[in-house]
């Protein structure tokens, strides 16, 4: 009898894509992403977080093929690769949580990057 295996090519790409799935700052990034381009500042205000190290996590998201990045002048801006990515995160989201948690804003009052300048500027006027 000849029993042929499986071959688990498949399964090691899938394997392979969610590994930069598995940190909790990269997630974040993804969600922030999710609503729009944004730059490194605006995700430092959103998070908290220092530009150095949310510039490592957004180079293992770019090396992974989830997110681009594009220049305009002096900022860089970051955007999803694909909008299905965000169905990944709704998706363990529900497995993990009953009530769907809601979104806290993600313009924060003190980020003066060039996306929330605008908006800001909008909600303070006459």
């Amino acid at each position: 009898m000849n029993i042929k295996k499986l071959d688990l090519d498949s399964q090691k790409k899938q394997a392979n894509y969610f590994k930069y799935f598995t940190h909790p700052v990269r997630i974040a990034i993804l969600q922030i992403l999710g609503k729009g381009e944004a730059c490194v500042c605006h995700m430092e205000a959103v998070l908290g977080l220092r530009q150095a190290y949310l510039s490592q996590q957004l180079a293992v998201l770019r090396e992974g093929g989830l997110i681009t990045d594009r220049k305009d002048g002096w900022n860089v801006f970051y955007q999803l690769t694909d909008p299905q990515i965000l169905n990944v995160l709704h998706a363990v989201h529900s497995l993990i949580s009953d009530d769907l948690e809601t979104e806290t804003s993600l313009v924060p009052e003190s980020c003066s990057c060039p996306k929330c300048a605008v908006v800001l500027e909008k909600n303070n006027c006459c």
